[in-house]
């Protein structure tokens, strides 16, 4: 099978690219010649697509000759919600008509979406999938490209995958993290009580690739996250600190005033400098929200079954990035 991969020079579609090279199948990378392609060229047999997820005609050229398509393309901090929209949204609109202008060969078409889409759980037990209730911009611009994959679910079998925080080796943003308590400092919000759902990189892009063939319906929903259960931020934390093998040497628990007005100035900066910025007051609030997932449906729908636990995932993680240098 030949498969475009969307965002194959981020974190997510780089393991898409190596699993479906690995599992035999043919890989086409869209990527900004401006991308770093460093670990897209070690597999040697990519074929790259030059072009933005926001450039119709690039998309439409890449989309040639594929059998499916598996969209990880995406912004995770913007400088406003229309940047958010224009690349979350109308680059996932581009991606659905160009699997339709070339629907005799595409088959399928994975949409990366993310639990952030379905909006957060009230009590740390999973969130339905429905009804949706988004807090962020990029949360509603993630739900509002879903619904564009799904309107086409008659016209193309699309499969919808919202996974929780992936993390793994060559992560920068839960590296954050893992680099914060090696240094000794162990930050929570709020007590630490909020709850999370993980999924190790590699094993997200099993669940990806599984759905290229699965036996599912078209419109298909699924939450994809590890089998560890929900854990609080402190409970998280303590897992890094036995993957670096140490204690971190202080413990902070932020207030939510402190987040609050930390979140607000740097969202001016982010405006004052028109840069795009992670901490901004919505995300400050959705760090204080539990954001959980349950795998059974997806484990059931794709015969999938992620390899890594919490535990596993991060030892394999915090060892890759020593090796490295990072740590």
């Amino acid at each position: 099978m030949k498969v475009l991969v969307t965002g194959a020079s981020g974190f997510l579609g780089g393991w898409v690219a190596q699993r479906l090279l690995e599992r035999g199948h043919q890989v086409r990378a869209l990527v900004r010649k401006s991308s770093n392609t460093k670990h897209l060229e070690s597999l040697q047999k990519v074929d790259f697509a030059y072009g933005s997820i926001e450039d119709g005609p690039a998309v439409l050229a890449a989309t040639e000759g594929v059998d499916a398509i598996i969209h990880s393309a995406g912004l995770v901090k913007a400088r406003n919600e229309a940047e958010f929209q224009l690349t979350n949204v109308q680059g996932t609109q581009f991606v659905i008509e160009a699997a339709k202008a070339h629907r005799t060969t595409v088959k399928r078409v994975v949409i990366v979406s993310s639990l952030e889409a379905g909006g957060p759980s009230a009590d740390g037990s999973p969130a339905p999938l429905a009804p949706e209730t988004p807090v962020t911009a990029y949360g509603r611009s993630k739900l509002a490209g879903e619904k564009v994959a799904v309107a086409a679910k008659d016209e193309l079998h699309v499969v919808v995958l919202r996974p929780g925080a992936i993390y793994g080796p060559r992560d920068v943003e839960i590296f954050a993290a893992i680099q914060t308590v090696a240094r000794g400092l162990k930050p929570v919000v709020a007590g630490g009580h909020a709850k999370g759902s993980f999924i190790f990189g590699r094993d997200c892009a099993e669940a990806c690739i599984n759905a290229l063939d699965a036996e599912v319906a078209s419109g298909t929903v699924l939450q994809v996250v590890d089998d560890s259960g929900a854990l609080t931020q402190r409970e998280f934390l303590s897992h890094v600190e036995g993957a670096l093998g140490k204690k971190a040497l202080i413990g902070v628990s932020l207030p939510k005033f402190v987040l609050r007005s930390v979140s607000a100035t740097v969202g001016t900066f982010g405006k004052v400098t028109n840069r795009a910025v992670m901490l901004t007051p919505e995300k400050a609030e959705m760090l204080m929200m539990h954001w959980v997932g349950s795998p059974d449906r997806a484990k059931q729908a794709l015969k999938w079954k992620p390899e890594m636990n919490i535990e596993a995932g991060l030892n394999h993680t915090v060892a890759w990035y020593r090796e490295h240098g990072w740590l």
